[in-house]
């Protein structure tokens, strides 16, 4: 069971809000990532926030090739990256240049702080 801080609210995600697509995981300068094939300002509505210091983006639960995760999406070069760490492909048995299957959606309160931004954020 996720533990989460005192006085924080449990992590939930917007109703109805979900997204699917496929797309090629992608090895980068800060790690691996896929293309999210829409801007999460306009299609949720809700801008994005803070990551950590200095990094902004949404934080997003979803499935990876049927594997639940929390990351975050995070815009590079005018483009909106899904952040994809070592544990979620070992998970989902994928490696970078495989297309995979993912579904998301976007998360309204910050995650536990038990779960760190992903690398790259």
């Amino acid at each position: 069971m996720t533990k989460v801080r005192p006085g924080a609210k449990r992590a939930t995600s917007s109703k109805s809000a979900a997204a699917r697509f496929s797309a090629v995981l992608l090895e980068g300068h800060k790690g691996t990532a896929v293309e999210v094939p829409f801007d999460p300002d306009e299609r949720w509505t809700q801008a994005a926030r803070a990551l950590r210091p200095g990094r902004r983006g949404h934080w997003v639960r979803g499935k990876l090739e049927g594997v639940d995760f929390t990351s975050a999406i995070v815009p590079r070069s005018g483009r909106f990256w899904l952040l994809v760490d070592e544990p979620l492909r070992r998970a989902a048995g994928v490696r970078v240049g495989d297309t995979v299957r993912v579904t998301i959606d976007p998360l309204e309160d910050d995650p536990p702080q038990e779960v760190p931004p992903p690398a790259g954020a």
